[in-house]
């Protein structure tokens, strides 16, 4: 059943990229930095491919990539700093010493964090609205670091489409296995999240007894 949907996911991809060109990349790129299902493993290799075979210019297909997942981030970002504008979230002192110590670890990791994010497959679709939660940096900030890590995921997989030819289709393979494994640390990591905060919870209610 995932596969069947899958299949028609990338077949849909595919025939946007065909129809719309450059213009097909950036939106789809978009759509798939705003927490949207699109693979980015097709996006880009299927496009590199199509400019190994001079259909499209490879560093046109680069910067729509890189444009596309700027936009869609930024959108992503500004939903995140509105749902921190409502007024349940300001009320929730939880939830204002969960951004408080979000903003402790982005001032100590900061930039580095952000820009391997942009890198990372499954985080790097994601990590926007939280980081527009938390209101990280300025947004220019946000833009350039994003654009740099969005340049350069654009880069490696165009180049790899374009290298792969006709066989631009295995990276697929891999690249599966590498968001397998890449959830199941966001997995874990969030267990241990929520074990820290029960932990700590606990460890409260102990200490006002």
């Amino acid at each position: 059943m995932i596969h069947t949907i899958l299949a028609i996911i990338s077949n849909w991809v595919l025939a946007v990229i065909t129809q719309m060109g450059y213009a097909g990349i950036l939106l789809l790129s978009a759509l798939e930095s705003m927490n949207i299902p699109i693979p980015s493993e097709v996006i880009l290799p299927f496009s590199g491919f199509l400019a190994s075979q001079s259909i499209f210019g490879f560093w046109w297909v680069v910067l729509a990539g890189t444009m596309g997942n700027v936009l869609g981030s930024l959108i992503s970002y500004y939903i995140g700093y509105l749902v921190r504008g409502r007024r349940t979230m300001r009320r929730s002192e939880r939830v204002q010493a969960e951004i408080a110590r979000a903003h402790v670890w982005m001032d100590k990791y900061g930039d580095w964090a952000i820009l391997i994010s942009r890198m990372l497959p499954v985080v790097r679709t994601f990590i926007s609205f939280p980081l527009g939660v938390i209101k990280v940096h300025s947004v220019w900030r946000f833009t350039w670091l994003t654009f740099v890590g969005a340049f350069i995921w654009s880069y490696v997989l165009a180049k790899i489409g374009f290298v792969l030819g006709e066989n631009w289709q295995s990276i697929e393979l891999y690249y599966r296995k590498f968001d397998y494994a890449i959830v199941a640390l966001i997995l874990l990591g969030f267990g241990w999240w929520v074990w820290d905060h029960f932990r700590r919870k606990s460890g409260r209610k102990e200490g006002g007894i």
